[in-house]
Order: C-alpha cells, then structure tokens, then sequence
C-alpha cells in the first residue's frame, strides 16, 4: 500500500469518526436539552377529525382521547397554544362568528379538564395572500412566543401536516407528527422532501406519551 492510498484512508476514518461525534454530540444535545413545557397544538386533524371547513360548532368534536391526553401533560406543567391556519374564512366558507364560538367552545372544555391554553391563534388568510402566518410561516408563533415570553427553541409543535413540522423545525422546536387527519399521507411527503419529525405518532395520545418520557428523562422523574 503506498503511502498516498494509506494517508487517504485515514483521512477517510478521520472524517467518519467526526461525522459519527458530531451526531452523537447533536442526538445528546437534543436529548439532555429540557423543555420548557410549552407545546403548540395545530387543530383540525390534531385535535379534531377534519371533514374541511368546519363552519359551526355543531361540526365539531374532539378525538376520544384528547382531553385526556393533554390532561396527563397538564398535570406535569405544560400549557398549550393552539395554532390553525383557518383559510375558510378569506374563502367565504367559515364566518368569523363561527370560528370565535368554535375556538370559545375549545377554551371552555380545556379550562374544564385543567388546560392551561395560553392562547388559540389562527391565521383566516388565504394560501395565495402570502401573509406572515400560515404556516409553514411562522408569524402564528412569534406572536405567541412575544405575547407570553416563550423560547420556541425548548418549545413543542404536535401535528397533522408537513407545515407543522417545517414550522417547527425552522424555530428549532421538537417536532411531533400525528398519524390522524392528514398525518399519514404527510409522512410520506416528508420523507420525499427530506424533513424528519423527532417523533411519530398514531394518535395525541402517542406523542403525549413520548413527550412524558422526554420530560421524565431531562428532569430525572420516575413518574
């Protein structure tokens, strides 16, 4: 083996062994770096089946396991904010009214099973206005972030769709993918453009589990 092929190969191993450190280092960063208990929550397909365009609060109903789910989070500190992009209204499908007794009906049963909702915040714009707050765009966000002095950073999204995870992974959130509404077919979708979510999950009621674990695994509880 001549010297040049030897010098080479180990130059080979070198920038292997520091790929493999520099994953290891991220991947340990990531799982020693506490949350600070703030979890975004997108609606339609998240908390609710989504038929589209969910006009009236008669057409709406939380998934079984909800309440529930987010409950066991609660009872650990955690307090939500719900952000949706609501383009129903800009599209004449939805009146303001409605979605207001909708989101209203939201606050009443979170406050009633011991939810913290810091806030609902949503975006009635349509795709083509190029507004600052349908997500992906992160403006729904920023304003939550600013109104309650939130570090996005060691925050949560939990989601249906690809736009949930790339708002999240844009703001360095830990991003969780829900299978129900869209959530399935959006996997696939993220896989094809390269966007991996921290976590997937069937249900809410899976991703609030994993973020239990998290939580017990940063703050050395047992519970």
């Amino acid at each position: 083996m001549t010297q040049s092929v030897l010098f080479h190969l180990l130059l080979l191993v070198r920038i292997f062994s520091l790929t493999v450190h520099l994953r290891l280092a991220t991947y340990e960063n990531w799982i020693l770096k506490p949350l600070n208990k703030v979890v975004f929550l997108d609606r339609d397909g998240t908390l609710n089946p989504d038929p589209g365009y969910i006009s009236s609060i008669n057409q709406f109903k939380f998934y079984p396991d909800t309440l529930t789910s987010l409950s066991t989070l609660a009872k650990l500190g955690f307090k939500f904010a719900i952000v949706t992009n609501q383009s129903g209204i800009a599209r004449g499908f939805i009146k303001e009214e409605a979605l207001e007794e909708i989101h209203q009906h939201i606050c009443d049963q979170f406050a009633q099973s011991g939810i913290q909702l810091l806030g609902i915040y949503s975006c009635p714009h349509h795709p083509d206005d190029g507004c600052s707050c349908r997500k992906p765009e992160t403006g729904l966000f920023d304003k939550a972030a600013n109104q309650h002095d939130i570090d996005l950073s060691s925050a949560v999204i939990i989601g249906d769709s690809a736009a949930d995870v790339e708002a999240g992974k844009s703001k360095e959130m830990v991003t969780c993918l829900v299978r129900t509404g869209r959530g399935a077919k959006e996997e696939i979708k993220l896989k094809d453009i390269g966007l991996e979510p921290d976590y997937v999950g069937d249900s809410l009621l899976d991703c609030t589990s994993f973020l239990c674990e998290r939580h017990a695994s940063t703050s050395g509880e047992d519970d």
